[in-house]
């Protein structure tokens, strides 16, 4: 089976590179817009503890929750970004593109649930109804998705609160529990790994390109963090500051309007009639900010973590490019250029093509074979998805669908990184292109295709003795 994969495949990807969903050709971009937390600031691994010990503090506070609670220590890698919570089941679940839960990642508390349990709970089937499901901003009236990154350990703890209750026999409702970790305040921390930043901007500003910053996090935190990372004079790299902007209403509403703060971060009276360089704005809209630069279309490219908050409305209503910080990347690269993946991958392809030619067959001996390689295909599946994530897989995919947050990745972003610092190893002329996939009804041209989809596969009758 070695054979068939490529000599160099699993050093193909890199976690430093910058991914295309759209074509994106730098050299017709004028101005660079970045979010704040998570874009322009990174943030240390211990960010999640304390959030999470933070919030735990704060139910038993102020929602006099039972001190049991403190027994249970952040779980570094229990959840994964993009999962869906049943708010009135108090279920936690990976969903795919196309609305369908994937067996197995479906949690109460901390245990998992039988998958005969949530076939019984949905009405005997797997799908999630698209009324019950997230809506555009990722927040259903029964079903919230988690999208930023701030959102691990409050999955997290609402896994450990369920848990505690369960397993402790309180009588409790799930929605008031959701409701009251939602409300807890995140603090915020900063790491170390800023260096990077100010040589973005440098670049940026030394090509002559426009920056502008648009975060909802107050100013103070924003200058104190900017402070740490580029220097007191961080300002002078930016066109236009927005802070406390409230998106995504910031981007659909048209009444709010800008208020300029002065040097101590108090709000001044007078009417903004333009945004000017050096000075602090805060609230407006996007509508207000459009009419005051003249800042518009394809040459205006925004860098945000958050796929709804961040980049959809600026994607599908004003035209804007849009690339999408992903740090889980750095991880999932890592995985997928293992040799285990691919060899457990090209195995599991090549099967799923011998199965879908073999169930042709309907004598007892082909039968029994197929119900053999049905066997330990579901054991692939589960062993790959074991090497992103134990509970939950790969935040890209459901074994073989992409994920919902996959879906809106690709529907959002024209671009997605690790990080921003990737911008530092490309050309500021430099084009993106994506990789042609081949569609379903299309020829597949290239290995990692050849084994999806037998009827299609000019080398099955080799693949059939690989064992």
């Amino acid at each position: 089976m070695l054979n068939l994969i490529p000599p160099g495949a699993c050093n193909l990807l890199n976690s430093s590179a910058i991914y295309a969903n759209n074509e994106v050709n730098l050299a017709e971009v004028d101005i660079y817009g970045f979010d704040y937390d998570y874009t322009l600031a990174l943030y240390s691994n211990a960010l999640n503890t304390m959030i999470y010990n933070a919030a735990k503090g704060f139910l038993i506070e102020h929602f006099r929750y039972p001190e049991g609670i403190l027994k249970y220590d952040y779980i570094p890698n229990f959840a994964v970004r993009g999962l869906h919570y049943d708010i009135q089941k108090g279920l936690l679940m990976k969903i795919d593109a196309f609305h369908y839960i994937q067996p197995g990642t479906v949690y109460r508390g901390l245990n998992p649930l039988p998958d005969e349990e949530v076939l019984e709970l949905y009405g005997g089937t797997y799908h999630v109804p698209l009324e019950q499901d997230s809506g555009f901003y990722g927040k259903g009236p029964k079903v919230k998705q988690f999208m930023d990154i701030f959102s691990i350990p409050e999955m997290t703890l609402l896994a450990v609160a369920n848990d505690f209750f369960i397993t402790n026999d309180i009588e409790y409702d799930p929605v008031h529990l959701f409701k009251d970790v939602s409300i807890w305040v995140r603090k915020q921390f900063f790491s170390t790994c800023f260096s990077e930043t100010h040589a973005v901007l440098h670049k940026l500003v030394s090509s002559g390109k426009k920056l502008f910053l648009i975060t909802n996090s107050p100013f103070s935190f924003v200058d104190k963090g900017m402070t740490h990372m580029v220097g007191e004079k961080w300002r002078d790299f930016f066109d236009v500051v927005i802070v406390q902007a409230d998106k995504p209403h910031f981007f659909t509403d048209c009444i709010k309007p800008f208020r300029r703060l002065d040097t101590k971060g108090d709000l001044c009276w007078e009417k903004i009639k333009s945004l000017d360089k050096g000075q602090i704005y805060k609230q407006g809209n996007l509508f207000d900010f459009l009419r005051l630069t003249g800042w518009r279309g394809s040459k205006v490219l925004y860098f945000g973590d958050h796929l709804y908050s961040d980049l959809a409305d600026l994607m599908l209503r004003h035209g804007w490019r849009t690339a999408a910080i992903v740090p889980e990347l750095e991880h999932e690269t890592k995985m997928v250029s293992t040799g285990r993946y691919a060899l457990n991958l090209t195995w599991l392809q090549a099967l799923t093509g011998l199965m879908e030619r073999l169930q042709t067959h309907r004598d007892p001996e082909s039968q029994q074979v197929f119900l053999e390689w049905q066997k330990e295909r579901e054991e692939l599946r589960i062993m790959t998805k074991n090497l992103f994530n134990p509970q939950f897989g790969s935040i890209f995919r459901t074994c073989h669908n992409p994920t919902y947050f996959s879906r809106r990745l690709c529907r959002f972003s024209d671009i997605y990184m690790t990080s921003l610092s990737c911008l530092l190893n490309y050309d500021l002329s430099y084009t993106f292109y994506p990789r042609r996939t081949p569609l379903q009804h299309e020829a597949p041209l290239w290995m990692d295709q050849l084994c999806t989809g037998c009827m299609k596969t000019p080398f099955l009758e080799e693949m059939s003795h690989i064992r």
